[in-house]
């Protein structure tokens, strides 16, 4: 027996060493060819058996033990071109194999992209984001950078208020919950949290970055749904001039009995743009001149109106902005540099709030419901950066944001925001991938309007205080994983303060090549503004009400995502598909009804209101990319779908008393909307396409634009209700008119633009530019008429 054992012994140790023998080991590095960095995490399989094969490791370097024999192997690195290797191996034998990649993503990868304050791809980030790059905003000539965004999926822009994936209804963009940053600044006003789009420098953007999502521990609170990071455009060694003069018309609508105007309906304007290093100092100036005609006129036609009216020059607009950045850097103190950025505007606008009528009314103003507004507002930021060599940052940038509007109805708005904030960061060398971020800030809005004399005095401020911090950590290029926390404290007059904590966690994996799966979970919480607690206004046949008891509100947001890269012949980009629900406590909806018997006419009006719990859960799909046609020709694609059930998780709590002209009722949301029966949340599209297409044949460029909004599929009731009491015989009162809209023509908008230039000498650009293509009639927001077509022609000189 000991001797069988020994031989079955022998033989399986000479079966082993065979089998050892029919082996080698292929080895070696992957760098890429064009910086020769290392390339961690490449993958190298085996062609027709993918089992086989390695992934490099910290240094770049890959061992497989292999067959003898002829193999070939693929290697392949997100944003390179896929190479392969054709080796025979023999019994033993170690072969090297060094291979160097060439990049292909031109467009897509190699972008430093900051979110949350970190610089990672856009791939390893752990929540969806949208990119929008300059190009495509000299190219159609924006004058507002709002109109722009609303081509970004999962973002709508409704009536100048950003919404992303329904989180939120319409507010005339008070209170909002997206947050909007330039340089990571805030740029909301200090009354209302409204969006300064006008503010924002068009001529000087280097990239927009959308974060879908809840953002609220390093944006903070109102980036509940999401926040645009804008980020202007730096120096060069080289210096940059770009000069822009454009101009243009509205034509007559579709129905040509809507045209309102017996002018020229104009549009024209410039822009100045210089950048430049001198030694140590970086300066930026850039300039706007906008002079715009509208598309929207006064009351008139015959229409009484003592409150508004208003000849057809005093609804044109007019605005004048001059910006510029200046940055020292310290020749004694390395690492150290500061200065100082600012921005100055003069703006004369209007603020309608509903259309006359659905036939030769729809493109003018509701008789008392449009306002006058002249602006003056500029800001100033100071600030000091330094970088240490050991990877330490320390950075203070601080501002103070004054506005001065003054109103047609003598209701004027002064408004001062006092901003700062300290933040600490750090990348730790000896734990390669991990980042810290710290920070406080400061923020002091003070109100002075009649407008907010439902507090009490016209006299109001809100103090908020909070500290953040974030941790971010990669693992091999494979594995991206953050975590933060943020604590936030509000004082609003004398109402008792307000403290909560909010955290946020977010992991992204590298599943396979150009494969990505990602998850995140965030917390949020946004304090009411000035405006939302206190307004109290009357405007011709609408009013808006105070409501002091409206409380914060707070959300939980959930996603989970996977982005693919792909690569269809000369056709390459990314697939980006999201999940997301967001749950959201004590919502604050802005609602028109009929709010308090003791007021005189109007009884009718808006209020902010806490609605409850509320839920909305949906679909994101993106896709971007770019196919090099031929030699000289490059078509560029993006395109967006975004689906959404936004509902009410409490359709018959009571948040309100609903006056109906002497009775008494409670306000819930089964009795205030149009129709409750599947509990959709109001001013919401379920649907929405968003698409852009660009071909480039040397210096020719055309492309067209797409917008798709499927129809609102509820509002409030008291918009109904209203119409048939204003439409009765003996009312005396300009009847409402939407409600056939609302049930006749409310099937969902499709709007085109398109755009074709041709580039001279390197220099000399020609564009022609039409918005709303078709020229469709429509409305987005209830009583709000949006623009006909747009003819611009657009001459750009860059030196």
């Amino acid at each position: 027996m000991k001797i069988l054992s020994f031989i079955s012994l022998l033989l399986i140790f000479c079966a082993l060493q065979t089998i050892a023998q029919d082996h080698g080991y292929l080895e070696g590095n992957v760098k890429a060819d064009d910086t020769g960095e290392t390339l961690i995490g490449a993958h190298i399989k085996l062609k027709g058996d993918i089992s086989t094969g390695a992934i490099t490791d910290i240094d770049g370097n890959y061992s497989i033990k292999v067959t003898k024999g002829h193999h070939v192997f693929v290697v392949s690195f997100t944003g390179m071109e896929t190479a392969t290797i054709e080796v025979d191996i023999k019994s033993g034998e170690i072969l090297t194999k060094n291979v160097k990649l060439k990049p292909y993503v031109n467009e897509l990868q190699g972008v430093e992209i900051k979110v949350g304050r970190f610089d990672r791809s856009i791939e390893e980030i752990t929540i969806s984001m949208e990119i929008i790059k300059p190009e495509i905003i000299q190219n159609k000539n924006v004058t507002n950078i709002a109109s722009i965004l609303d081509y970004a999926p999962g973002l709508n822009i409704l009536d100048g208020e950003p919404q992303i994936r329904g989180g939120s209804g319409f507010t005339f963009g008070v209170g909002s919950k997206v947050g909007i940053f330039v340089d990571d600044m805030p740029l909301l006003s200090g009354d209302a949290s409204r969006p300064y789009w006008d503010l924002i420098p068009t001529e000087n953007i280097d990239q927009i970055e959308i974060v879908k999502g809840c953002a609220s521990v390093l944006s903070g609170s109102n980036a509940l749904s999401g926040a645009i990071y804008i980020r202007t455009a730096r120096p060069t060694l080289e210096p940059l001039t770009r000069i822009k003069v454009f101009g243009g018309a509205y034509t007559v609508p579709k129905n040509k009995e809507m045209k309102w105007w017996s002018d020229f309906p104009y549009i024209t304007g410039a822009d100045y743009f210089h950048t430049r290093m001198i030694n140590n100092t970086d300066f930026t100036i850039g300039a706007n001149v906008l002079l715009d005609h509208g598309y929207i006129g006064p009351p008139g036609l015959g229409v009484e109106d003592t409150l508004t009216n208003f000849s057809d020059e005093q609804m044109t607009k007019k605005r004048y902005r001059l910006n510029f950045n200046i940055r020292q850097r310290s020749n004694r103190v390395k690492g150290l540099n500061y200065g100082v950025n600012g921005n100055i505007m003069y703006n004369q606008t209007n603020l309608v709030l509903a259309w006359l009528d659905l036939n030769e009314g729809f493109y003018r103003a509701y008789p008392g419901a449009v306002l006058l507004q002249d602006q003056f507002t500029f800001y100033v930021d100071p600030f000091v950066n330094f970088y240490s060599k050991i990877g330490i940052t320390h950075s203070f940038k601080a501002r103070v944001l004054y506005n001065n509007t003054d109103q047609s109805n003598d209701q004027n708005i002064r408004s001062t925001v006092y901003y700062g904030d300290y933040n600490f960061g750090r990348k730790y060398d000896f734990l390669k991938g991990l980042a810290f971020i710290g920070g406080i800030t400061f923020q002091y809005n003070d109100v002075n309007s009649t407008m907010y004399s439902g507090s009490g005095t016209p006299n109001n401020y809100l103090l908020n205080l909070s500290g953040y911090a974030e941790v971010d950590f990669n693992v091999f290029n494979v594995i991206n994983f953050s975590a933060g926390a943020r604590l936030e404290y509000y004082d609003m007059n004398d109402t008792p303060s307000e403290t909560k904590p909010v955290f946020r966690a977010g992991l992204s994996f590298k599943l396979l090549q150009e494969t990505y799966l990602r998850a995140s979970v965030g917390q949020g919480f946004r304090y009411p503004t000035v405006a939302e607690k206190f307004i109290q206004i009357d405007v011709g046949s609408f009013g808006v009400y105070n409501n002091s008891d409206l409380i914060p509100e707070s959300s939980l947001n959930t996603e989970i995502g996977v982005k693919q890269g792909f690569k269809f012949a000369n056709y390459f980009g990314y697939i980006d598909f999201a999940v997301f629900q967001q749950d959201y406590q004590n919502t604050i909806e802005y609602l028109f009804g009929l709010w308090d018997s003791t007021y005189t006419w109007p009884y009718y009006g808006f209020q902010f209101v806490n609605t409850g719990k509320s839920r909305v859960t949906g679909v994101d799909i993106s896709v971007t990319g770019k196919a090099q046609l031929g030699k000289k020709a490059v078509m560029k694609t993006m395109l967006g779908y975004n689906y959404i059930m936004p509902k009410t998780l409490e359709p018959d709590y009571v948040f309100a008393e609903d006056y109906s002209f002497g009775t008494n009722s409670e306000f819930s949301y089964t009795t205030t909307s149009v129709d409750p029966s599947k509990n959709i949340l109001k001013y919401r599209f379920l649907h929405s396409i968003k698409a852009d297409i660009e071909f480039d044949v040397g210096n020719f460029s055309t492309g067209i634009s797409f917008k798709y909004f499927s129809k609102i599929e509820n509002l409030d009731k008291a918009i109904e209700e209203l119409e048939i009491y204003t439409n009765k015989p003996g009312v005396n009162i300009q009847p409402i008119e939407y409600m056939d809209y609302f049930y006749n023509h409310n099937n969902g908008n499709v709007i085109f633009d398109f755009r074709i230039s041709q580039l001279f000498k390197e220099k000399h650009k020609v564009s022609l530019i039409i918005d709303n293509l078709f020229n469709q009639w429509y409305s987005l927001r209830p009583l709000k008429a949006e623009q006909m077509r747009k003819v611009m022609i657009q001459y750009s000189l860059t030196i």
